[in-house]
C-alpha cells in the first residue's frame, strides 16, 4: 500500500495555509482533507468536493520544503 498526501502549500490562499496531509488510505486521507477544507478553508462538504479532493492527492509523504508556485 503506498501512503497518500495531499498539501495546501500548493494552493495560494488568504490563509497562506501551510497544512500537508498524508495518510495510509486513499479513504482515511480524503475524510481528514474535507474536514480540513471545510473547518478551515470554509468549503461546503459535498461529493464535488471529495471528487475534487482526490485529484489532489499524491503518492509518498510531503516534502518538508514548501513547493514551489509558478
Amino acid at each position: 500500500m503506498t501512503r497518500k498526501y495531499i498539501d495546501c502549500r500548493e494552493f495560494p490562499s488568504d490563509t497562506h495555509c501551510s497544512v500537508a496531509l498524508c495518510a495510509d488510505s486513499e479513504n482515511e486521507l480524503l475524510d481528514a482533507a474535507a474536514q480540513h477544507a471545510v473547518s478551515v478553508h470554509k468549503h461546503i462538504d459535498s461529493p464535488q468536493l471529495r471528487e475534487q479532493l482526490k485529484t489532489l492527492f499524491h503518492d509518498g509523504t510531503p516534502p518538508l520544503e514548501a513547493p514551489r508556485l509558478a
